[in-house]
């Protein structure tokens, strides 16, 4: 096993929320030297160092060329995987039964959430005894709950008609027999958090099962929100490993986009635009030049792709099946779901042939809609030419995703070539 897939297996296990990933981000990109910045404060750059910078659960890392540069390459991914969360008061007691209400993040496959370990975790902002506001992460495996389904004998045609959810009744997580205890969240949080009182929390439902390797010869690496960690931890991979040249070269992971991106730290936020605007300044750049500098420029915008799945076949279109292990997924799509076009492509392909890694056209079946990326909204928010690119998973947005290890080896490989254009 390699050390990247090692690394990404930690990631992975370490980064239950879009705020956890952030958090391990940045340690991976202080042990890269890269110094944190923080939007609040006045920034002070130096040429040909790094730099990293959080909002909420987004990051952004940009290297500084030592001469005003003339064109960016940006990678980026997305933080954030569809999911269940806790309701703002989510404790229900159904007798005999204390639950917990969740309700739906983006697009999960629910049937995927039934029986199964899962934790909570995610972040709780909280008064502390000198009655100032702090802000904590947690993640709690010791004390699982679970989604129970309806037992077959109760439910006899789900085999053959599928399995039907009530998303109001039918997500709620046993939290506890005791019927007796109530307000139980708050003293259950209290043995993870020195809080004097809650204000409030933004909490997930996440499964607790660790990543793993599947396969005859651990080809496959399984675990919940590789869509899109996976991505994330490439970025940050090929960020680290790719030596500062005269280009502006960026890696941002974005949060929100599960649910649409129109936050104020997803992909249609200012947030990029922020940063850029600042490097902008501390080189003196025109806006002439600064317009030039975009077009001249390519993003990359990274994230998992429909893996052919051979008990569906009729789903996919026949000459655009995405099979695992033989190569990255260039994602194309009339609609602009995906916006990589003719242009944007060819770097990408270059790129892949000078390396001597296999890639993949994709293009959805006809009769299906395709899924949403970042690329689309950061194009249009910035203008700058983008291209969709990803490796094919099984699963996608269900509880427990697989990929190929080769094909994410690759995708690190692919990106510290393309940022050192």
């Amino acid at each position: 096993m390699s050390d990247i897939v090692a690394d990404l297996t930690q990631f992975l296990d370490r980064s239950p929320t879009s705020w956890h990933a952030v958090q391990e981000a940045s340690r991976r990109l202080i042990a890269a030297k890269a110094v944190r910045l923080h939007e609040g404060d006045k920034w002070k750059l130096e040429k040909n160092k790094r730099y990293f910078v959080e909002r909420g659960g987004s990051i952004c890392a940009f290297s500084l060329p030592a001469k005003a540069p003339e064109k960016m390459t940006i990678i980026a991914a997305h933080t954030d995987s569809p999911a269940l969360k806790l309701k703002p008061n989510p404790e229900i007691v159904a007798e005999p039964y204390h639950l917990l209400e969740t309700e739906i993040y983006g697009g999960p496959l629910l049937s995927s959430w039934f029986n199964r370990d899962l934790a909570i975790a995610g972040r709780v902002v909280f008064e502390d005894k000198q009655g100032k506001t702090q802000e904590k992460l947690i993640y709690l495996p010791e004390s699982p709950l679970f989604i129970p389904q309806l037992a077959i004998h109760l439910d006899r045609e789900v085999n053959d008609k599928g399995l039907m959810i009530d998303k109001q009744d039918h997500l709620r997580a046993i939290f506890t027999l005791d019927k007796s205890k109530k307000n139980l969240l708050e003293p259950f949080l209290k043995k993870h958090v020195p809080f004097e009182e809650i204000l409030s929390f933004d909490l997930f439902l996440v499964p607790i099962e660790k990543a793993r390797f599947l396969g005859v010869s651990d080809e496959m690496i399984a675990s919940y929100r590789l869509d899109n960690l996976s991505s994330s931890h490439a970025c940050l991979n090929a960020w680290a490993k790719a030596p500062i040249n005269h280009s502006l070269q960026i890696a941002i992971l974005w949060d929100a986009e599960e649910i649409g991106s129109r936050t104020s730290d997803g992909a249609a936020s200012t947030f990029m635009d922020d940063v850029l605007q600042r490097i902008k300044a501390f080189y003196d750049l025109s806006v002439e030049d600064y317009i030039r500098m975009k077009t001249e420029s390519l993003c990359v915008s990274v994230d998992v792709a429909h893996a052919f799945n051979p008990n569906h076949a009729k789903k996919y279109d026949p000459l655009h099946q995405l099979i695992p292990g033989q190569g990255i997924a260039i994602k194309y799509n009339a609609d602009k779901k995906y916006v990589t076009d003719a242009k944007t492509a060819a770097p990408v392909i270059s790129a892949c042939r000078k390396a001597k890694l296999p890639y993949q056209s994709f293009a959805s079946h006809s009769n299906f809609s395709s899924g949403s990326t970042i690329g689309p909204i950061f194009a249009h928010t910035m203008g700058i030419p983008t291209v969709d690119i990803g490796c094919a998973i099984f699963s996608m947005h269900s509880t427990r995703e697989v990929m190929a290890v080769k094909d994410h080896l690759d995708m690190c490989q692919l990106l510290t070539a393309l940022l050192k254009r």
